[in-house]
C-alpha cells in the first residue's frame, strides 16, 4: 500500500525512475506478502482465525484489498489496463467478502465494552479498502468503452459506502478515546490511517469527477465534488494533532521509536495526502511539497525495515505475525 501510493505520487511528480523502482518494489512486496500470508495460513490457521476474531487485529485483513487496488491503479498509469482490470476484480470480490466476514467474526465474538476498547486507527483500513476500489474503478473507466457505465456505478457506490464507513468508524474510535484513557504506548502508528482514509476519499472523489461522462456521474457530480473538499479539509486538520500525539508519545513519555510493521501506516497516509492534494488543482503546490515528506518517510522506514531484517535474520517472523 505505502510503496504503491508513493510510486503514484512520484509518477505525478514526473520522477519516472523513482516511480518505476518503487513500482517494482511494490509488486515484489505484494507477491512476497501473499506468499507469507498463505504460509501462515497453512502453518498457523488457528492464529489467523484468532486474528479474525480480534477487533484490534481483524481489520488488518483489509490491507490486501487496498494493496491490490493501489497496485492496480499504479499499473493503469503505465497503460497495463488488462492487468489493472484483473486486480480490480480481485480487490472488489475480496473487499465484498471481507466486508461481511471481518465484522461478523470480530465484532460478534466480543462484548460491547471490549469492542469499544479495542477500536483504534486500524479500523479505518476498512474505509480505505472500499475507497481503493473506487479509485481503481474510476481510473480504469475512461480507458474502456464496453463497461463505462458499470465501472462508474461501482466507483460511485464504493465511494459512498467508504464515506459512510469513515463516519461510523470515526464515531466508534472517538468513543474509545473519550471513554477509555489512552496510554502513550497505545497511541500507535495506525491512528494515522484516520487521516489516510480522508486522503483516499479525496483521491477517489477527484478521480470519479474525472471519469468519462455517464448518467451516474452527472447525478452525483456536485455531491462528490463538495464532499471531496470537506474530506480534504478535515484530513488536513488532523495532521497537527497526529504530530503532537507523536511528540507526546515519544518525547514526553519516552516510548522508544523503533521499527515495526505499523510504521508503514504513516507512510501510506503521507503519500495519499500528497496525491489527493495534487488531484485538487488549487492545492497542487501543497501536493508537490508534501510528496517530498512522503518519499523521505518511505526511505527512512524502508531502511529501518532492512536493518531490522538484517539483525533478526527472520523475515517470516517479521511479517507473518501480521495479517
Amino acid at each position: 500500500m505505502a510503496t504503491g501510493i508513493v510510486s503514484i505520487a512520484a509518477d505525478l511528480q514526473e520522477w519516472s525512475r523513482v516511480s518505476d523502482v518503487l513500482l517494482w518494489i511494490a509488486a515484489l512486496s505484494y507477491a512476497l506478502l501473499i506468499a507469507l500470508s498463505i504460509l501462515r495460513l497453512v502453518r498457523h490457521p488457528a492464529a489467523m482465525l484468532a486474528d479474525l476474531r480480534s477487533p484490534s487485529r481483524a481489520f488488518g485483513f483489509f490491507t490486501f484489498v487496498a494493496a491490490t487496488s493501489v497496485l492496480g491503479t499504479r499499473l493503469c498509469l503505465d497503460g497495463h489496463i488488462g492487468t489493472a482490470e484483473i486486480l480490480l476484480g480481485v480487490s472488489a470480490v475480496a473487499g465484498l467478502i471481507l466486508g461481511y466476514v471481518v465484522p461478523a467474526f470480530s465484532l460478534s465474538a466480543n462484548d460491547q465494552s471490549s469492542i469499544t476498547r479495542s477500536a483504534d486507527g486500524s479500523w479505518f483500513v476498512w474505509a480505505v479498502a472500499v475507497q481503493s476500489v473506487a479509485v481503481l474503478s474510476a481510473t480504469i473507466q475512461p480507458h474502456t468503452a464496453s463497461a463505462r457505465d458499470q465501472l462508474a456505478l461501482l466507483a460511485t457506490a464504493a465511494w459512498g459506502v467508504g464515506v459512510f464507513l469513515y463516519v461510523v468508524i470515526g464515531l466508534v474510535v472517538a468513543a474509545r478515546l473519550v471513554l477509555f484513557r489512552l496510554e502513550p504506548a497505545e497511541f500507535t502508528a495506525p491512528y494515522w490511517v484516520g487521516m489516510g482514509a480522508t486522503a483516499i476519499t479525496v483521491v477517489a472523489g477527484s478521480t470519479i469527477m474525472g471519469m468519462a461522462d455517464t448518467p451516474v456521474g452527472a447525478m452525483t457530480h456536485d455531491l462528490v465534488g463538495g464532499t471531496t473538499v470537506v474530506f480534504w479539509a478535515f484530513g488536513t486538520w488532523l495532521i497537527p494533532p497526529l504530530l503532537f500525539a507523536g511528540y507526546w508519545r515519544h518525547v514526553r513519555h519516552r516510548v522508544p521509536l523503533r521499527y515495526e510493521v505499523a510504521l508503514w501506516s504513516i507512510v501510506f497516509p503521507l503519500g495519499m495526502y500528497g496525491v489527493g492534494s495534487r488531484d485538487l488543482r488549487l492545492l497542487d503546490t501543497i501536493g508537490q511539497i508534501e510528496v517530498w515528506f512522503a518519499l523521505a518517510a518511505w526511505i527512512v522506514t524502508f531502511a529501518a525495515m532492512l536493518i531490522t531484517i538484517g539483525r533478526s535474520g527472520h523475515l517470516t517472523k517479521l511479517f507473518v505475525q501480521h495479517p
